[in-house]
């Protein structure tokens, strides 16, 4: 009888802590709702063609201009557009726009949800230049927009713009810092759901010089990877070979050493010049190289003591007319679902140990698994009937760029999502507010 009670108030005390934990449990639990960002297109500028590219036909779109929430169905897997910018519902697959000015030049962009920061590393404000800054406001509300520029000449005055509630508003990129020639804008928005594009076009009174579609780098780091440049030269000592120009931007107070490594399958090396250059910050920089390589396209990885934005101007040629293009930086590869119809990209993988698995969708609907595997680079081509890729597996440190040639131009755009997975807490109704 008398190791009865401690024992009972021991179980007591026991069945008072595991109510109690029970209790807790009940009111601190979490309910959450998941959801893809809907992605926007850019608009199609006159003069210009575009085509969207689209995993499904089921996928809904809005026109931006269309005051109405209503949305409708693709219902082709390559989405002719013929002027508004267009919101898409893809839940998760990244579509790509391909914009091309007949026999003149083409460029490739993703489509990317709402960010709070873009950078454009590339274009020029002098007399050649025909380029174009479009900010696109997809919200319901008023969107005020400041725009920093860069330029060889320092940190110029920043700008301030107000764009409606579902329009665009179109800055021509002279206007930006009339004159100089090394341009990086950075487009903050205040307030607003913003994307911003970037076209690059030059031209000579009546020559086309060529253009591209510049995708944007949304935040500057120490350490970047260029994973696709291309290269038409030849490594013969008689042959002249392709001219690259990196353009470099120190956005902070500080100076940066940077020194550049180039990666190809001839090998890795630190181009002449490029090793621990000194770059003054605000202060836009350009270095020209021409490395004498057989690859068709090679990688650079950059690393710098500050943050920095990069991007590699490259002089191609197709079907017999000059063009040039942007290569910029791409964040690490991870699993989502890229959009190809009618691309056929070359994509360059870029990483020490490259371990990449993805499904190859068709337009047939048929799947084909592929395994992508080496070191440091290696090249892929894309089927000319490839619909969507899926990357379902990827090791670390593993960067990619895709390369597209068509007959009116040449492009680049990053592998990257461009819709990241959001998650919001739903309120739990709690009795106890009620009857405290």
């Amino acid at each position: 009888m008398s190791l009865s009670r401690p024992l009972r108030f021991i179980a007591f005390i026991g069945v008072a802590i595991t109510i109690a934990s029970a209790l807790n449990v009940a009111i601190t639990k979490k309910s959450y709702s998941e959801n893809y960002p809907a992605v926007v297109c850019p608009p199609t500028l006159p003069g210009l063609s575009s085509q969207i590219s689209l995993s499904s036909r089921q996928t809904q779109f809005q026109r931006l201009q269309n005051r109405s929430t209503t949305t409708d169905m693709v219902k082709v897997l390559r989405l002719p557009v013929a002027k508004d910018s267009l919101l898409f519902d893809t839940q998760g697959s990244t579509p790509v726009a391909w914009q091309s000015r007949s026999g003149s030049w083409a460029g490739g962009v993703l489509c990317t949800g709402p960010v709070s920061s873009q950078w454009f590393v590339g274009a020029s404000a002098d007399i050649t230049t025909k380029g174009r800054l479009i900010i696109v406001n997809s919200g319901l509300s008023e969107a005020i927009v400041d725009v920093q520029v860069f330029t060889e000449n320092g940190k110029q005055p920043a700008k301030s713009l107000t764009v409606a509630s579902k329009t665009y508003l179109v800055v021509p990129v002279d206007s930006l810092a009339p004159g100089d020639q090394r341009l990086t804008v950075n487009v903050v928005p205040r307030s607003g759901r913003i994307n911003s594009f970037m076209i690059d076009e030059q031209g000579k009174g009546l020559r086309a010089l060529g253009g591209d579609l510049i995708n944007p780098i949304n935040t500057p780091s120490r350490s970047l990877v260029i994973p696709a440049i291309p290269n038409q030269g030849k490594a013969t000592d008689s042959a002249a070979a392709t001219r690259h120009v990196l353009r470099v931007l120190t956005p902070g107070d500080v100076d940066a050493s940077v020194t550049v490594e180039l990666v190809s399958a001839d090998g890795i090396f630190v181009p002449v010049g490029l090793n621990s250059r000194s770059i003054a910050a605000g202060v836009v920089t350009e270095f020209t190289f021409s490395p004498k390589i057989s690859s068709a396209a090679f990688g650079l990885k950059l690393s710098s003591t500050e943050p920095i934005v990069a991007a590699v101007e490259s002089s191609v040629a197709t079907g017999g007319k000059r063009d040039f293009a942007w290569s910029t930086p791409a964040p690490e590869l991870s699993e989502f679902t890229l959009a190809l119809t009618g691309l056929s990209p070359l994509i360059a993988f870029v990483g020490a140990e490259i371990n990449v698995a993805l499904d190859l969708t068709l337009v047939n609907g048929k799947v084909i698994r592929k395994a992508i595997q080496g070191r440091d680079i290696v090249t892929w081509k894309v089927p000319d009937a490839a619909r969507s890729i899926k990357i379902t597996k990827v090791g670390a440190q593993t960067y990619a760029g895709a390369l597209v040639s068509s007959v009116n131009g040449y492009g680049y755009f990053p592998i990257a999502s461009g819709s990241v997975l959001t998650r919001v807490e739903i309120p739990d109704s709690n009795i106890r507010i009620l009857n405290p």
